[in-house]
């Protein structure tokens, strides 16, 4: 019971993006832009779809909670990188580590199912156009939605509680700017061994299971456009779903990489690179790939700001 009182009481200390003291303020700034970037980007999207009638497809909906995940997650990293950048406190207390990793792994493990079931939902409107309303009914949509948000959640739960049930002992310091399975791992003083094998076996059937699927579904989608007789309207699909397709790969290659590979791999400034790309990088990405870009989007947008009916 006291091992276990003193672990609880305890807290990590987290590294910070670069100890080069002559580059922090400019790291402090762009960081910040990034961050104010993707609330605005992300936030205007949903504002547009909230407001405008016309966006009320399933397509919308599922970038409006795709714009919500990318709020979430450097909303999960960001402010407290901003605090250590301003005050030198690295400390996060042991309640605050727990929270910190339970909301990231759940936004990502939610973001990961949520991008496969967007490029299944384009298949259907560009490989069975005639059937997509049947197939993509508002019910239908929402039921998946609530799914893929349990998963997420449920999926973060056995994580988290497999990470927390360890014993730690010994330096505190995590190899990371944030609170993440891999470091809070590496600083056990007991077997991870279980934690390790559900982490890798879950990462990489859900990993490996929903790039497949997006895979798969822009294959058929490419193989569509391609037999499309208007060169206009091939360059202007290949060009939107080319953009969606790097962007996809870019989020699910960082975070298998993160994720599907043992504790004992965990290389720290590398891998801390890495996870800029999936949790500050891909977030201020999405809205420009995906809805800024649209005709739709920016006239919602126009009407919004400018109040007109």
């Amino acid at each position: 019971m006291e091992k276990s009182n003193t672990t609880v009481l305890m807290d990590f200390y987290l590294t910070e993006l670069s100890d080069l003291p002559e580059v922090q303020t400019a790291l402090f700034v762009v960081i910040l832009l990034i961050y104010l970037t993707t609330l605005a980007g992300n936030g205007s999207i949903l504002m547009a779809i909230g407001t405008d009638a016309h966006l009320q497809t399933p397509m919308y909906f599922f970038l409006s909670n795709l714009s919500l995940l990318d709020i979430l997650c450097p909303t999960v990293i960001v402010p407290k990188m901003l605090q250590i950048f301003l005050s030198k406190d690295k400390k996060i207390s042991f309640v605050g580590c727990v929270l910190q990793l339970f909301l990231l792994i759940d936004v990502l493990g939610t973001e990961i199912f949520l991008l496969a079931v967007m490029a299944y939902d384009r298949y259907v409107a560009i490989c069975s156009p005639l059937h997509y309303a049947t197939i993509m009914n508002k019910q239908w949509c929402i039921q998946l939605m609530a799914v893929i948000w349990l998963l997420g959640l449920i999926n973060s739960m056995i994580h988290t509680s497999l990470t927390f049930r360890l014993s730690f002992c010994g330096s505190k310091k995590l190899n990371q700017y944030f609170c993440d399975l891999h470091p809070v791992m590496a600083l056990s003083c007991s077997s991870t061994y279980l934690a390790e094998i559900v982490l890798l076996l879950v990462a990489g059937i859900i990993g490996s299971g929903a790039f497949l699927v997006t895979l798969i579904s822009y294959i058929y989608i490419i193989s569509t456009i391609l037999r499309m007789a208007s060169t206009e309207g091939r360059h202007k699909a290949f060009s939107t779903c080319g953009s969606h397709l790097i962007v996809v790969c870019l989020f699910y290659g960082a975070t298998i990489a993160t994720y599907a590979r043992p504790t004992s791999s965990y290389s720290g400034k590398q891998d801390r690179i890495i996870a800029m790309l999936y949790g500050i990088i891909t977030p201020m990405l999405n809205p420009m790939v995906y809805s800024l870009r649209n005709k739709e989007v920016k006239k919602a947008l126009y009407k919004s700001f400018n109040h007109s009916p």
